[in-house]
Parts: C-alpha cells; sequence; structure tokens
C-alpha cells in the first residue's frame, strides 16, 4: 500500500446515480464521494432534464407554425432564447449545487473529493493530490462525448451535448454531425427554434439503432425539415473565427456548407480510460466496466454501474442499476441481479420514438419465429384529431407462444404508449390477453395500441 493514503467503508466515483446510494442506513459507513464535475451527473445538468425541458419547447413552436392544420391562424412572432435557458438552467443549476451543498456539509459521514480520479495502484484512488482507498468502490463515473477523428475538427470551436444548451443565442445555420439520439433530439430543438440545420451521417438514416421500418420513416420525415446528407466521407472543417466551412463526399455529391455553429453528436465513450480502471485490476472492454449481472467487477469489492459499464447508457437503467448495488453492497452473500433483456428506451425528438425489446431486423437475425402487425395512428380517432399521417405502432411476437419479443412505436406520445407495452412482455401476458382482455379508452391514443394488438392476434392465429 501506498504512503499517505486515507481509508473510507465506501467509495463512490460520480454523483450522477451514484449520488443516490448514500442513505440513511449507511450513516454509520464512512464514504467518500467523488465528482469533478457538477453534481447530478449528465441527466441531470447536459443532458436528459434539459434537453426534454428545451424539446418540449421546440415542440411548442412547431405546432405554432403548423396551427393552419387545424383551422388556426398563428405565427411565431419571437423565440427568447435567453429566458428559454434561464427556465432550463435557472431551475436545474440549484438543485445541482443544492446536492452537493447537502452532501458536502449536513452529512458528518460523507467526505466529497472534487477533481479528475484515477486508479494508482490495486485498490488506491488519486483525486488531486489526495490518495484512498475503501473496503468498497462504486465506480459510476459515466461518460463523455465521443469525437470521431475528422479532419481538422480538434482545432475549430465545436460544441458537443454539454456545451450546446447554453449557447448565447440560437444559431442561424447549423451543422449536426451524427444521426443518433442525441442528434436527433438536439436538432429538433434549434430546428424548431429556427435554426437551418444539416445532419451529416456516416450511414444512410438516421436512428440507425431502431427497427428498420422506425428508422426510414424517421428519417423521412427528417429530410421533411432539414438537410440530411448521408454516406458522408472525407469531411474536413476549418473555421474562420465566425463560420465553419465543411468539405467533404456523400451520396448526394460533394459536400459543402457554411455554418456558424457546429454540433459533434457522434455517440457517447465510457469513462473508463480516465479512471484509469485497468491500474486497479478491472477488466474493460473499448473503456467500458465489465460487469456479471450483480454489477460486480471482477476485482473483489469493485462494482460500476450506468453508462460506464452498459452500452445502452439510459438513466432508468443506472437508476435500477444504483439500487442493485445499494443492496449488494450490503448483502455480499444475498446478491440481486439486473435482467437488460427488455430496457425500453425513447427518442424525444420530433416525431418522437419509443422501443423495447427485439427489432424485426434482429428477430430475423436470431432465427426467431415471429409475426409482425402494424397499424397506423391515422386509423385512430385521436390519431383524427392529431392531424397525423405518418405515426404508427409496429408490434412483433413470438410465433409458437404469442408473446410480444418487440415494441416501436414513432408518432406523438410514443414514450408513455409504450409502457403498457413494455408491462405486458415483463410479465409475460400474450398477445391475445392484451387484445381481448384489457379495456382500452375510446378515444384515446391508447386504441392505436389496441388496434395493433388485434390485427397481430389475429396474424398469429390466422
Amino acid at each position: 500500500m501506498l504512503d499517505n493514503v486515507e481509508e473510507f467503508d465506501l467509495v463512490i466515483v460520480g454523483t450522477g446515480s451514484g449520488n443516490a446510494i448514500p442513505s440513511p442506513e449507511l450513516d454509520d459507513w464512512r464514504i467518500a464521494l467523488v465528482e469533478r464535475d457538477v453534481f447530478g451527473g449528465t441527466c441531470l445538468n447536459r443532458g436528459c432534464i434539459p434537453s426534454k425541458i428545451l424539446v418540449h419547447t421546440a415542440d411548442v413552436a412547431e405546432t405554432v407554425r403548423h396551427a393552419s392544420r387545424y383551422g388556426l391562424g398563428a405565427t411565431l412572432e419571437q423565440v427568447a432564447w435567453p429566458d428559454i435557458v434561464e427556465r432550463v438552467f435557472g431551475r436545474i443549476d440549484p438543485i445541482a449545487a443544492g446536492g452537493e451543498r447537502y452532501r458536502d456539509k449536513d452529512c458528518d459521514n460523507i467526505t466529497v473529493l472534487r477533481g479528475d480520479a484515477r486508479f494508482i495502484g490495486d485498490r488506491v484512488l488519486e483525486v488531486g493530490e489526495r490518495r484512498i482507498t475503501g473496503h468498497q468502490f462504486i465506480l459510476a463515473a459515466g461518460a463523455r462525448p465521443y469525437v470521431p477523428p475528422i479532419r481538422g475538427l480538434a482545432d475549430v470551436p465545436f460544441h458537443t451535448s454539454d456545451t450546446i444548451m447554453r449557447i448565447e443565442a440560437v444559431p442561424e445555420r447549423m451543422a449536426v454531425i451524427g444521426g443518433g439520439y442525441i442528434a436527433a433530439e438536439l436538432g429538433h430543438v434549434f430546428g424548431g427554434l429556427g435554426a437551418h440545420v444539416s445532419f451529416l451521417l456516416r450511414g444512410d438514416r438516421m436512428l440507425r439503432n431502431e427497427d428498420d421500418d422506425v428508422s426510414i420513416r424517421a428519417t423521412e420525415l427528417y429530410r421533411d425539415r432539414f438537410d440530411v446528407i448521408t454516406h458522408t466521407t472525407g469531411l474536413e472543417i476549418t473555421h474562420d473565427g465566425r463560420n465553419f466551412e465543411i468539405t467533404g463526399e456523400s451520396d448526394q455529391g460533394p459536400v459543402s456548407l457554411t455554418v456558424d455553429t457546429l454540433l459533434v453528436a457522434a455517440g457517447r465513450h465510457p469513462n473508463g480510460d480516465q479512471l484509469d480502471v485497468v491500474a486497479t485490476g478491472v477488466h474493460t472492454q473499448d473503456s467500458r466496466v465489465i460487469t456479471d449481472d450483480t454489477l460486480a467487477t471482477n476485482v473483489e469489492g469493485i462494482w460500476a454501474l450506468g453508462d460506464l459499464t452498459n452500452d445502452l447508457q439510459l438513466k432508468h437503467l443506472a437508476n435500477l442499476e444504483a439500487k442493485i448495488v445499494f443492496h449488494n453492497v450490503q448483502h455480499p452473500d444475498d446478491r440481486r441481479t439486473i435482467d437488460r433483456s427488455m430496457v425500453p428506451h425513447a427518442v424525444f425528438g420530433s416525431p418522437q420514438i419509443a422501443s423495447v425489446g427485439h427489432t424485426e431486423r434482429e428477430a430475423r437475425a436470431q432465427r426467431i419465429p415471429h409475426r409482425v402487425a402494424t397499424k397506423d395512428y391515422g386509423s385512430t380517432a385521436y390519431g383524427w384529431a392529431l392531424e397525423d399521417d405518418s405515426g404508427f405502432v409496429k408490434l412483433i411476437a413470438h410465433a409458437e407462444d404469442h408473446r410480444l419479443i418487440g415494441a416501436h412505436v414513432i408518432g406523438p406520445q410514443a414514450s408513455t404508449l409504450i409502457q403498457p407495452l413494455v408491462q405486458a412482455m415483463r410479465f409475460g401476458q400474450t398477445v391475445g390477453q392484451l387484445a381481448h382482455d384489457v379495456w382500452y379508452i375510446h378515444p384515446a391514443l391508447t386504441e392505436v395500441i389496441e388496434n395493433a394488438l388485434i390485427d397481430l392476434d389475429a396474424e398469429l392465429n390466422g
């Protein structure tokens, strides 16, 4: 052991979901809580919460712009961006500051350590000039924006999701590198608030990890609003002090863009490398900390959770993992496990998208016997009220036991509509039970779920 090492019962690295672990049950434990950035982690400060407030604002702006479809005359007269930013972060920043103040001042058994952390030996963590160890470690250090190796990118003042939500003004012209959920959501935000947005994609579609039918429809709808440039190669970026010049090739011909704002939204990279977990013997894969289904690493007494250890990178998953780790740290002989086979997710762009379980592509690849049914929003009364002609529900069931193995929704309220299907899959209900033994309120939008189930049940029994 190195000299001058402080010892704790528990060391927690990261104050996102990791900050939920210290509780009254651990008041007799000496705990070190390590954070290099703002308390609350990505979700609270620069991720799901501020972005969704901004998304709703953009949704309202788009509703105003398209009010004529409902027989209304309305115009969007002003986008007061400073007021919007204040509405978002005027609420969030005090929560982050209050969380840190509570842990630092009001919790006698907790020592808050600020700064970059890295392992420098066997179970020894260096934070600034202090060295600490613990009987147990919980690693919840999250992930960071991935910056692709594009020529010139390292030399220009681009934004990532960490910084873009606090810019001084809505851009006039904005380029987004990436076509995943972060790109889709933030592109919608700034496009909805008045920016001309161009997406630069390596592949052929937006949101390629979604079911193919959903991804294709989303790409069509984004192309209706934005420039979506696909199969980009050889990109090069320069900046003249005011504007970015982006050149390259695409399947649509040469790329030549001049924009005032550049957002890099090409994915996220786990922080295992920055934490240098290999120095304490923890196994990693591409900087992702590897755990078993109890969230234990290969090193006894070291646990990991959240974006640091799973590819899904979802806050609701990290919160559940924190609960499991909390139990397992206290009860090592009665460990609970995580099941990530049916984790739902949503994309809060425009259109909204939600999904759980297998895509049809995955079902085919795994040779699962299956049947599929699709139902348009426009086939229901509430779909008529929404004037929606693009949203749909796609359901996938096992052809033999008639249980749902996948559900995909694209359109308004998708993140809410998916929930009863998540529960059905979790508790093993059959399509027939869902189609015929459950009440669906008329004329709520949930009727599109009901009608898709009825069609799928007929397909299974046809």
